[in-house]
């Protein structure tokens, strides 16, 4: 464990140092981007929607029989952007793009495609970790934004049409606007630009140590999808202690 945990650190560092030839790779970067944003709103919109409306879906009703109807927006509203929309997202995109991450580079790992790169003086870190590591920490967040806005229209629409709810969305937003503030979106979306790096580094990285022919790469695909989710899930709960201190 500990020297897998050193050889990310070294992997990062180098990723990292490579970032100023981030232009020369921009076409990579690009198809990246496009393949982990574009190819993933679907799938976003569709998690954040039921994720809000099971919030409020939750939480409504136990507020209501306390008298504390108007809470239900503020409630659905942080809960959201601190924490249900970047931990998810950050869940979604480890098993549908960092697992084909993984899968990739392992393939080019196990049929000598990396070692060739290496013989061509091209560095695999520049040319094949640096450009996934940029376009997840740029398609993260601007997903994480639009799970947020999407997922706060979910628990509206619960809110306003379930008869044991029964909360308006001018009610529901006037409730909203006045628990969350910027800095709680911000929270959020830092949160989701520091598991971009996390999930990028352990897929990377299993991918770059892949051994045994096909069944290692399978081997790599699962270990890089579990030690992502571990990982974003013990690193929020740092990051969401250093942000509240």
């Amino acid at each position: 464990m500990f020297e897998n945990l050193g050889e990310m650190v070294i992997l990062l560092g180098r990723t990292l140092r490579s970032l100023p030839l981030v232009w020369r790779h921009r076409r990579k970067v690009f198809e990246q981007f496009y393949e982990i944003g574009n190819a993933s709103l679907l799938m976003v919109c569709m998690l954040s929607f039921f994720i809000g409306a099971v919030v409020a879906l939750q939480t409504g009703p136990v507020l209501v029989d306390r008298g504390l109807a108007a809470a239900v927006g503020g409630i659905v509203g942080v809960s959201i952007c601190k924490e249900l929309a970047p931990v998810m997202m950050a869940i979604l995109i480890a098993g549908r793009n960092g697992s084909a991450m993984a899968a990739e580079i392992g393939s080019m790992q196990v049929y000598q495609e990396i070692d060739a790169l290496r013989t061509m003086r091209i560095d695999p870190v520049h040319f094949l970790v640096m450009p996934r590591l940029v376009a997840l920490a740029l398609a993260l967040p601007l997903l994480v934004m639009m799970a947020i806005m999407v997922g706060w229209f979910g628990g509206a629409l619960v809110a306003a049409y379930n008869d044991r709810i029964a909360i308006g969305f001018r009610a529901f937003f006037e409730n909203l606007r006045d628990v969350v503030a910027l800095e709680d979106v911000l929270n959020g979306l830092f949160k989701s630009f520091v598991f971009a790096w996390i999930v990028g580094v352990i897929c990377c990285h299993q991918g770059l140590v892949t051994r045994g022919g096909p069944r290692g790469i399978g081997r790599s695909v699962t270990k890089a999808v579990v030690n992502s989710i571990v990982l974003i899930v013990v690193s929020d709960y740092i990051l969401t202690r250093l942000l509240l201190s």
